[in-house]
């Protein structure tokens, strides 16, 4: 006898358990035909503000860990070679050294700037990083009538020198909660490397920020600074503000020092605008001794830059930043540095002015070259 078989015949149970299992495998099918690879550019894993600090590469991963850094800010800088240049600009200085004051005036043709400043990471965990950094800025003058003055005679193509060395310590404490902690030495002036003496041009310099994370678009934190931003070693207060508002806009700050509004052009082109606030601070031994017979100075500079910037990668780990603007110099004096200190001041103790000089504003422009990580590095280092 020949046996066949019919679904019809199948109890009604077995009929339904069938259909159910039919209709389950379809839709996972389905499911799995509708997958669709995302095809939105995703943005380097952000760096921090220009400054030396507030570092980190955990941008925009999870949150088990907070960082101040924020998605849609560029990669980190590694190595940077930076220039820049002022167009001619009036000098004038009123000699205290003299009796009676004595003021003189010309014309500085010739004020360019260049730094190589290199960040290597020490120690390079999501729950602690330390990160050593060193440097090296040179700051050239040119008179267009240096014999008006001893002071611009001892200036005139003399090299003021910076090399530096920091360490900073970025430590996320939670989910929310982070810190940095930043120490730095300089040594800063006109020396050459037979006569330095390292206690008559140290500098030094320290920070501490305590911030919060909010979101990977948002992180913002308090501290304080102690150094030479406005002229003379001074301690003052911060807040760092990093913020993305969405895919084109977003700010970083470092308030008072620097405040810049974001434009994301696209993953690989970044505008900026805002200000920034420096200070210089040299000690220069004199070639010619000043009328009160002073051989050695102390020149303090603080200037402000309104300022329009825009990074551009050019293959993959190399990008290039083209900035301009214009200089605003709030202080540009020569003090005795043998001179004791007087007491008072909001930023500290200051010294009596020997030559009181006047700079006037002035458009800036400057290149600079950097490396970042390459990109087949942060994929792996993300994928950890």
């Amino acid at each position: 006898m020949m046996l066949t078989f019919s679904p019809f015949r199948l109890p009604a149970r077995s009929a339904v358990r069938l259909v159910l299992t039919g209709l389950t495998g379809l839709s996972l099918h389905v499911a799995a035909t509708a997958q669709v690879t995302p095809t939105t550019p995703v943005y380097p894993p952000p760096a921090p503000l220009p400054g030396d600090t507030a570092r980190a590469d955990q941008v925009g991963r999870s949150q088990e860990f907070a960082t101040p850094s924020v998605v849609g800010q560029g990669p980190s800088k590694g190595l940077v070679f930076h220039l820049e240049s002022l167009s001619d600009f009036a000098v004038k200085s009123k000699l205290n050294d003299q009796t009676p004051s004595k003021d003189v005036s010309t014309t500085v043709t010739k004020n360019r700037r260049a730094f190589i400043k290199a960040y290597a990471p020490l120690w390079n965990h999501p729950h602690l990083k330390v990160i050593l950094g060193v440097n090296y800025d040179r700051e050239e003058f040119q008179f267009k009538d240096p014999s008006q003055s001893v002071f611009y005679q001892n200036l005139e193509d003399k090299g003021l020198k910076v090399i530096g060395t920091q360490l900073a310590v970025i430590r996320p404490i939670d989910e929310v909660h982070w810190f940095i902690a930043r120490v730095k030495g300089e040594l800063n002036g006109d020396y050459t490397s037979s006569e330095l003496n390292v206690k008559d041009y140290l500098k030094t310099q320290a920070e501490f920020i305590y911030g919060w994370k909010r979101s990977p678009t948002f992180s913002w934190g308090v501290g304080g600074q102690l150094g030479y931003t406005f002229g003379r070693q001074s301690i003052y207060p911060v807040i760092l503000y990093n913020r993305t508002f969405n895919q084109h806009w977003g700010v970083e700050a470092l308030f008072p020092a620097r405040v810049s509004v974001r434009r994301n052009l696209n993953p690989r082109t970044l505008l900026f605008g805002g200000y920034t606030v420096d200070g210089m601070n040299y000690n220069i031994k004199l070639r010619q001794p000043l009328a009160n017979g002073l051989q050695t100075l102390i020149v303090r500079e603080t200037e402000v830059k309104a300022r329009l910037r825009l990074e551009r990668e050019i293959y993959d780990f190399l990008w290039f930043g083209l900035e301009g603007g214009y200089r605003y110099n709030y202080s540009f004096n020569s003090l005795d540095q043998a001179g004791n200190e007087a007491k008072g001041g909001l930023f500290g103790p200051s010294r009596p002015k020997i030559i009181d000089n006047t700079l006037g504003g002035a458009p800036y422009a400057s290149l600079e070259v950097f490396l970042v990580p390459p990109r087949k590095f942060l994929k792996k280092t993300a994928s950890k």
